[in-house]
């Protein structure tokens, strides 16, 4: 019966709606991050990657059908997967340097499940939730200090068709993740719908262009975007009942371009971060 009702859903128009502004987001945000990385650095690429591009659309078809403290629940079950996915680039970026990218990814991809499962049980409401992410961030960040640079980015020559190849990669992982989550049931379903789908795109268009040391870079520099992530959850999660979701979503993105704008700015007045050794 579970899986006749998913197929139901699938048919609906407003899945096929949801699916296809998730499709061209995700597909808009890594294609645009990995353009980034190639002609003006890493950083740039990993803050437009932390950007809500992929989970905006998804919050915004949850307020047309959903009221706000449901939006505020989601938000706060949302927090561990944003954790989980600093434990997938922390582990990556660990491998990526001595493997290829399908080994470097199957054990990423087999942390972040873990990391997902075991940190959406410890609870402690939206308190518990957030500090939970910053300290599992945090974590992340300071295990993975010394692959915060390697060696020079390779210059590979680039085509005209490198854009469509990358759109259809990303927009076809997120087919997949979608629908297996639509037809695995419930539980699988919430966790497949916070897949990191753009970390798993860079990876697997980036790492056989640039090589694992680079790419492992770049997701290793979106680390503190993701507290970025976590504050714009927190954010909706305070305001959204009492704002209503049409002031709340808009207040939530404007805290993720602020901090990433901020990260930015602020690196600007360092010495510049690059791909080389120190």
């Amino acid at each position: 019966m579970g899986s006749l009702a998913a197929l139901t859903g699938i048919g609906d128009a407003a899945f096929w709606a949801a699916l296809l502004a998730k499709m061209l987001a995700s597909a808009t945000i890594v294609v645009l991050a990995s353009l980034a990385v190639e002609r003006t650095g890493p950083l740039v690429g990993a803050m437009i990657a932390t950007l809500p591009v992929s989970a905006g659309p998804a919050y915004v078809f949850l307020a047309l059908d959903h009221d706000a403290g449901f939006l505020r629940a989601s938000a706060v079950a949302s927090l561990p997967a944003v954790a989980a996915t600093a434990v997938l680039i922390a582990t990556y970026a660990g491998l990526a340097r001595r493997h290829g990218v399908a080994p470097a990814l199957a054990a990423a991809l087999a942390a972040w499940a873990a990391a997902a499962l075991g940190l959406a049980h410890l609870g402690g409401g939206l308190p518990g939730a957030v500090a939970t992410a910053a300290l599992v961030i945090l974590a992340c960040v300071g295990a993975c200090r010394t692959l915060r640079r390697s060696g020079p980015l390779p210059a590979r020559p680039g085509r005209r068709r490198d854009v469509l190849v990358r759109a259809g990669i990303v927009m076809a992982l997120v087919v997949a993740v979608v629908l297996a989550g639509r037809l695995a049931g419930p539980s699988a379903a919430g966790l497949l719908a916070l897949a990191p789908v753009v970390m798993v795109s860079l990876a697997v268009i980036l790492h056989p262009r640039i090589g694992g040391a680079a790419t492992a870079t770049v997701l290793v520099l979106s680390l503190p975007g993701l507290l970025g992530f976590v504050a714009a959850l927190t954010v909706l999660a305070l305001t959204v009942e009492r704002l209503g979701p049409a002031l709340a979503l808009p207040l939530a993105l404007l805290t993720n371009l602020g901090w990433n704008g901020a990260i930015l700015l602020t690196s600007r007045r360092r010495p510049k971060l690059s791909l080389e050794t120190d």
